[in-house]
């Protein structure tokens, strides 16, 4: 019944359009064409000021993960530091190597360069990787959605540097291909990362490039063999923040990887669901009120349930709320409907 009265008001609706004067119709296309100018004529005022207001919103939550990842690391290193003597293993400076333990730790890394030697300090550390993997991922996550989001514009112009391409244009060109902007951008950052931290090794630790390389890609997928790390106070300075950088870029980079393939997956399902062949068959799944007549909203409700987008179920509660909100029956809501409704 729910179905029979939506597929009726739907079909008065089209069949009411059809039947208007062709000057009534001509003026609401036009007044539909200005409605559609007028946001066009908007579109670089609104894209000149969303990534204002997104930044004024993104920004505090970046500062307030700043500040719980520098309390996670303080309150972690403090702790280490005050056990340093209970830590084994190429030691530099005590405040530094409590600080670069607690790095090696949260990230999972373990290079087995500095270890805890007591009972303390082994309870320690057991819930300190504890937290560390799920403050610090959720943490180093939403800081690297942060910096990957600031820099999709910027990799998005300069992929159309030779283009003559406006603001606007640039902001619709990221937003319609975000998954791939953001796998590019990761993508990037690593190649970047990788040539940074190999130069380093090479230069500062004094590795052979091959172990440089080596040591690079061990740390950046958080296997630490632990047979080649960084031992120097410059090493270990820079290696806090190299790790925490380079072991995120990573997890951010497969985990785009994943979902633009998945997403090119669903485009190619949804092209195939939308150019394939219709059938008799199809006609009479997709036929909800068995009238051997297929309208438009039946056939855009069977090709959402093709592609997964809905259920029949959904389908089923909707027309349910909608008819319950229909107080007058009369297969469209008005206000009216929508007071008594409420009383």
């Amino acid at each position: 019944m729910a179905y029979d009265d939506t597929r009726e008001s739907l079909i008065g609706n089209s069949v009411e359009a059809s039947n208007q004067p062709k000057d009534k119709s001509n003026a609401v296309q036009r007044r539909r064409h200005r409605r559609n100018s007028a946001s066009v004529d908007n579109i670089p005022e609104q894209n000149g000021t969303e990534p204002h207001l997104l930044e004024s919103t993104k920004e505090p939550t970046f500062r307030k993960i700043l500040i719980v990842l520098a309390a996670y690391l303080g309150v972690g290193s403090f702790g280490f530091f005050l056990l340093r003597n209970q830590l084994s293993g190429k030691k530099t400076n005590g405040l530094l190597d409590a600080l670069y333990f607690c790095v090696v730790t949260m990230t999972t890394l373990g290079y087995g360069d500095l270890v805890p030697s007591s009972t303390l300090a082994k309870l320690l550390a057991s819930a300190y990787v504890f937290a560390g993997m799920a403050l610090g991922g959720l943490i180093l996550s939403k800081a690297a959605d942060y910096i990957l989001e600031k820099q999709e514009v910027l990799l998005a112009r300069a992929m159309h540097m030779n283009e003559k391409v406006g603001p606007a244009e640039i902001q619709k060109e990221v937003e319609a291909h975000k998954i791939r902007y953001k796998f590019l951008t990761s993508l990037a950052l690593l190649l970047v990362l990788t040539v940074l931290g190999t130069v380093f090794l090479s230069v500062v630790e004094k590795f052979k490039f091959v172990d440089a390389f080596y040591c690079v890609c061990a740390t950046m997928t958080t296997l630490g063999y632990g047979d080649e790390s960084f031992s120097t106070t410059g090493g270990r300075i820079f290696a806090v923040f190299w790790i925490l950088a380079s072991t995120v870029c990573v997890a951010q980079f497969f985990f785009y990887f994943t979902e633009m393939y998945t997403e090119n997956r669903q485009r190619s399902f949804i092209k195939w669901v939308l150019t394939r062949n219709v059938t008799c068959s199809d006609l009479e799944a997709a036929d909800l009120d068995q009238d051997k007549v297929l309208s438009a909203a039946e056939f855009v409700v069977y090709k959402l349930q093709e592609m997964g987008k809905i259920s029949k179920e959904d389908v089923t509660a909707i027309l349910e709320r909608f008819q319950n909100l229909d107080v007058d029956h009369s297969g469209t809501l008005t206000s009216s409907d929508l007071i008594q409704s409420r009383n």
